[in-house]
């Protein structure tokens, strides 16, 4: 197997290191892990791509590459650049430092690089690693994603056989807040929706007097509703979410029927 590996939090992110080592073992002793990972960290970047001007990209090492672009941008350079003579099977992107569960997810570089390997008909998984009070202080917090991530991919490769669609599944996976030896299993789940916190910002000031906005995240340690992913991950399982790049309301469709 061929694997294409990106993630948002840059080429020297430890949590690459760990997708890396989740594709060497999803690959096997004759496959290959291809690199083409922001050379800076983009999170919150989404699905961006550099339209308006171009990306430098370099060879880091062995199948191993950094480009100056978002995470969607690194998929579309190694798709139509670095391995255009020989498309991945598979398209791996994270694994995120932090959650992208529930509204996280409409942000995430990490989800915009698997949208963008979906939109070129890849298969595509996102991971991330969900951080709390139980994993925050481990020698790896990356250690239920280590642990559990190369088994969760195969059981997604294997349970969703990918149709030829106009928009392509993508899978979103989270992994909980907790050691590897206490994850309780996989869930999959829809979308949740953090109530009473979001993105807001911050302001600061320069030494200047220059005035600075941060923009700062919301709490998440609060659950979303019963059996969505946020939740499920507090309670210590792995969140499967499948989604689509369509943005249309379906279930709204009929109802607006009466504007025609």
């Amino acid at each position: 197997m061929r694997i294409l590996i990106t993630n948002d939090d840059g080429i020297n992110a430890a949590g690459l290191e760990i997708l890396d080592a989740i594709a060497t073992d999803l690959a096997g002793p004759d496959g290959e892990v291809w690199t083409v990972a922001p050379a800076f960290e983009q999170s919150g970047v989404a699905h961006c791509i550099s339209y308006t001007h171009p990306m430098m990209i370099a060879k880091m090492g062995e199948r191993r590459f950094a480009a100056e672009g978002s995470p969607a941008d690194c998929v579309m350079a190694g798709l139509h650049d670095v391995m255009k003579d020989a498309a991945p099977d598979l398209v791996l992107s994270g694994v995120n430092r932090g959650n992208n569960s529930a509204e996280n997810a409409l942000y995430s570089g990490t989800l915009g690089g698997a949208m963008e390997a979906a939109l070129q008909g890849l298969p595509a998984i996102a991971l991330s690693q969900y951080y709390g009070p139980r994993n925050f202080g481990l020698d790896n917090p990356f250690d239920a994603a280590a642990g559990h991530g190369a088994d969760v991919i195969r059981k997604i490769l294997t349970s969703c056989p990918q149709a030829d669609e106009d928009y392509r599944l993508f899978f979103n996976v989270n992994f909980p807040p907790v050691p590897a030896g206490e994850v309780r299993g996989i869930r999959v789940t829809p979308q949740g929706f953090r109530r009473g916190t979001r993105f807001g910002v911050e302001p600061h000031s320069s030494p200047s007097g220059r005035r600075f906005l941060w923009i700062k995240g919301g709490n998440q340690q609060i659950r979303t509703e019963p059996g969505t992913d946020a939740a499920v991950n507090l309670d210590g399982y792995v969140s499967v979410t499948p989604m689509r790049a369509d943005l249309t309301a379906h279930d709204v469709l009929d109802a607006m029927k009466a504007i025609e």
